[in-house]
């Protein structure tokens, strides 16, 4: 047991010291971060599968969303990768739009798509510190059909909408025949069950075309004045 003891304690003060540089790193994700995009402009951020195929009907609706939305003046931000990520950038890029990508250090499916403008082209090895970046300078959400990713992103900036950390911020799910399940349970369990308001799901629109998506946020902003989310 004394040598257990002593490998532990030995393990944790090694993790501590990592833990503390580790610090220096962080500051310098969050840094550069802020440098980059504060000078970006107003943006829109859209979610979305990274397994999402070129073909597919969700790559195509993200990318004539994208395209819309630049066409309006708003940038594009993504997640950098593949699938809906890229789908997103090349919309932007397709009319010289403002095309910005907070990449992932990821051990598969993440690399960084050729639609992103070179100077807005950032890479993480911390998803806190991206997901800051995403929310921070982000003007709306779209969110596309995805994953386990899509799905926490999904939730974090719902929350972040609920708990009004936001002054003001339209979020959008697309693809109703996607949502509408996760709806229904948010619906019939979570809000039947007090764990949400009855108000709570009004604030997410869930549409089906590029016309509604982008129409539904450049109509928003023609009537409200854009300002940073916090």
């Amino acid at each position: 047991m004394d040598k257990i003891n002593k490998i532990n304690n030995r393990d944790w003060t090694e993790t501590r010291a990592h833990s503390s540089w580790q610090i220096f790193k962080i500051m310098a994700e969050f840094v550069q971060g802020f440098e980059t995009l504060a000078k970006v402009g107003p943006c829109i951020t859209i979610f979305g599968s990274a397994r999402t195929k070129p073909d597919n009907p969700y790559y195509l609706l993200a990318e004539a969303i994208a395209k819309n939305l630049a066409e309006a003046g708003f940038g594009i931000i993504s997640g950098g990768g593949p699938g809906i990520m890229e789908a997103a950038n090349k919309g932007a890029a397709a009319v010289n739009g403002r095309s910005v990508g907070l990449n992932i250090e990821l051990p598969f499916e993440q690399q960084a798509n050729p639609y992103i403008d070179n100077s807005h082209n950032l890479f993480f090895d911390y998803f806190f510190v991206r997901k800051v970046m995403f929310t921070k300078y982000s003007q709306g959400f779209i969110m596309m059909p995805g994953g386990w990713g899509t799905m926490d992103e999904f939730f974090e900036v719902a929350t972040l909408i609920q708990t009004r950390k936001f002054t003001q911020t339209p979020m959008i799910c697309v693809g109703k025949a996607y949502w509408s399940g996760l709806f229904d349970w948010m619906r019939n369990t979570m809000q039947a069950q007090g764990n949400i308001s009855p108000g709570d799901l009004e604030l997410i629109q869930l549409f089906d075309t590029a016309e509604e998506a982008s129409g539904y946020i450049i109509n928003y902003y023609s009537t409200h004045r854009l300002q940073p989310n916090f």
